[in-house]
């Protein structure tokens, strides 16, 4: 549902604001440091007005540039800005000490994530004091398409409503595993929602497994996910269905308890 406008939008909206923030959004979701010159045609603005912003951004900290002074990419301000944030999140307070101790019983990373417009956020990474850890950060993002925790995620969404928020949507294929379009996706979302749970082996990437698990609030919505994640050499998988898939489940459902989940 769009925002319904102030009567003065107009007179209190401020354009300047508006491109410097729709500039970090573009350098956020590129894969590399961009110029100048796309950075203006992302943004549909001259070089010049491009070059002001950037200026201005990497003034304050916003962006930075190598040393040719050419490529830009996010700065440590932008980024410290994303810490507040998560730090602020009540959801990542609560699931820690079960994330944790779900580290500790798999012996593998466990994470946590949430669904944010058509990308999978994740909010926490535990890290496995083993050698067989993720490269997995906080704050990255990936393509909720392509990723089992994003088909958790739209577990509760109904079909139009999925369809309706990749409208025009082109995917891009990550692996053999990755849905090719919306009607794909959608039954790879009805299987994680029967199932309760998904368990991946290079869904994602060749040589890596997962195994997710959603996470529901008061109201019984999925709120996150859940999922242990690493190299395939960490897991015994003569032991998916006995301990590691009612290890991540349990995990699940005892964060949900806590977050006022009575089903």
């Amino acid at each position: 549902m769009l925002e319904t406008l102030h009567k003065n939008h107009e007179r209190y909206f401020v354009p300047g604001l508006d491109r410097g923030l729709r500039v970090l959004e573009i350098v956020a979701k590129a894969n590399n440091p961009l110029t100048i010159a796309e950075i203006a045609k992302k943004l549909d603005v001259s070089r010049s007005s491009a070059f002001r912003i950037t200026y201005t951004l990497k003034h304050l900290g916003f962006l930075i540039t190598d040393s040719s002074n050419k490529l830009y990419e996010l700065g440590p301000r932008v980024l410290s800005l994303g810490f507040f944030y998560l730090n602020g999140q009540d959801i990542i307070k609560i699931a820690k000490p079960h994330l944790e101790k779900l580290r500790d019983i798999t012996e593998i990373s466990s994470h946590l994530a949430i669904r944010e417009g058509r990308e999978v956020l994740y909010l926490d990474n535990i890290v496995s004091k083993s050698p067989f850890v993720s490269n997995i950060s906080r704050g990255e993002r990936r393509p909720i398409y392509a990723s089992p925790l994003g088909w958790v995620l739209l577990g509760d969404m109904l079909d139009p409503k999925v369809i309706e928020l990749f409208n025009n949507t082109s995917f891009k294929k990550m692996t053999n595993h990755t849905p090719e379009n919306v009607n794909a996706l959608i039954v790879r979302i009805r299987d994680a929602r029967n199932l309760g749970h998904i368990v991946s082996r290079g869904y994602v990437q060749r040589g890596g497994s997962t195994i997710t698990a959603p996470i529901f609030d008061e109201t019984g919505a999925v709120a996150a996910v859940i999922d242990i994640s690493g190299p395939d050499s960490g897991f015994n998988f003569d032991k998916i269905d006995s301990f590691y898939v009612p290890t991540v489940v349990g995990a699940a459902k005892s964060i949900s308890r806590d977050l006022g989940f009575s089903g």
